[in-house]
């Protein structure tokens, strides 16, 4: 990576800007803060700086949204987790926020206030147009240096993210380098067989990223389950039931049926689809061929003898990336094909889960310690599977060239 590290910041004593991803489900009644999963993953970088004045900039959700909220549950959440006292200031980059930091003393931390609350963070903008916003040229003036470890919004260009690299000596946080590094991991040394779980309703990204890792030779199979896996048989001509095909429409996910046609035709081979589905039929799971789908029915899973096919190919595997799941897991009838197909993806010598919902059912299964890696970024992770230079890392990339 040429990106800069902490390590390589002469952070003692200086004034830290770190940029976190703590946007968390929020419950809307209470504002109780209902997952820190985010917060335990930046723990790590936040106790590397112990010696430096920590000043965090982070946000939650965006405008318009119910979980558009301040950050005083954040801090107090981050208190509690860190064993160290976290101040929070409701101001971004005005007076209250710089006597805040003019105050510091090395081994402080001080939390902004919701850094989407000024309107320019929500620009998706040029790095260089981004040092130019009044946001990052205030909040520049406040620090010696810029430590990014929010993977999370990694793929979006804006201010803070992009920005502040170019006007301050930059590195990237410990979860971020570690998220970087991983996933870089699948492209040069992964294990072979490699093989690429793609599932879930994003149907989009996930046909890029079959694209990229086809062509590129990076994997040997793709396994398409899930809508993903819907699309494909489509594409075969295959009908998938009335409400499976509405659902696709619902989501403008048609016109990708024709990419899907071009992937099996340039490399069928080393694209696998379920052979059987489960619907659901009189309030109950029902298994049909993927030949013999009722027009009335809508898939909700793979099928047990699929699953099985399946879980061999995956834990036969040297390493897999899994991102999206196979069907309707929350319902426990169909959840089969998530649950089994993960704990196959488990055994491989290099496991990687794309982030999203996928991760959340590895840590309710508890075998999220039986994955090499686990990313935090579900958009993040995806775009950069699709062999796309994030936004991020490109300006720490930049940063350091600048300032060494």
């Amino acid at each position: 990576m040429e990106i800069g590290t902490i390590a390589s910041l002469p952070c003692e004593d200086r004034t830290v800007l770190l940029r976190l991803d703590l946007n968390s489900p929020i419950d809307p009644g209470t504002g109780a803060i209902l997952d820190d999963k985010r917060f335990r993953e930046h723990l790590p970088t936040i106790r590397a700086l112990e010696r430096a004045k920590v000043v965090i900039l982070t946000h939650q959700s965006r405008p318009g949204k119910k979980d558009y909220t301040p950050l005083a549950a954040h801090a107090t959440k981050l208190e509690a987790m860190l064993g160290r006292p976290v101040r929070y200031v409701e101001d971004v980059f005005g007076a209250c926020a710089r006597d805040a930091v003019a105050g510091m003393a090395s081994g402080d931390v001080l939390m902004l206030e919701n850094v989407r609350f000024n309107a320019e963070e929500n620009l998706t903008v040029t790095p260089g147009d981004a040092a130019k916003t009044i946001l990052v040229r205030r909040l520049a003036a406040l620090g010696d240096f810029f430590v990014n470890d929010a993977f999370g919004t990694a793929h979006r260009s804006q201010p803070t993210v992009v920005g502040l690299p170019m006007l301050l000596r930059s590195a990237a946080g410990l979860l971020m380098e570690r998220e970087v590094s991983q996933l870089s991991r699948v492209f040069t040394g992964a294990p072979r067989p490699v093989v690429v779980v793609l599932g879930g309703t994003k149907v989009d990204d996930s046909i890029d990223v079959a694209r990229h890792v086809l062509e590129n030779g990076v994997a040997d199979t793709v396994v398409a389950i899930g809508v993903v896996a819907n699309v494909f048989y489509l594409a075969q001509g295959r009908s998938i039931g009335g409400p499976s095909r509405a659902l696709i429409e619902q989501l403008k996910y048609l016109p990708l049926v024709e990419t899907a046609r071009e992937l099996l035709a340039a490399h069928g081979d080393r694209i696998v689809l379920p052979s059987t589905v489960a619907v659901r039929e009189d309030g109950a799971r029902a298994e049909y061929p993927v030949d013999r789908i009722p027009a009335d029915a809508q898939v909700m899973d793979a099928g047990a003898s699929a699953v099985a096919e399946l879980a061999s190919v995956l834990s036969s595997a040297g390493t897999v990336v899994f991102n999206g799941p196979a069907g309707v897991f929350e319902d426990p009838a169909f959840a089969l094909g998530t649950h089994e197909l993960l704990k196959a993806a488990a055994e491989a010598d290099f496991s990687v889960i794309g982030g999203g919902h996928t991760a959340a059912v590895v840590e309710k299964l508890g075998i999220d310690g039986r994955f090499t890696h686990i990313s935090t970024g579900g958009g993040a992770c995806i775009e950069f599977l699709t062999g796309k230079t994030l936004p991020a890392v490109a300006a720490l990339e930049r940063s350091k060239q600048a300032f060494g």
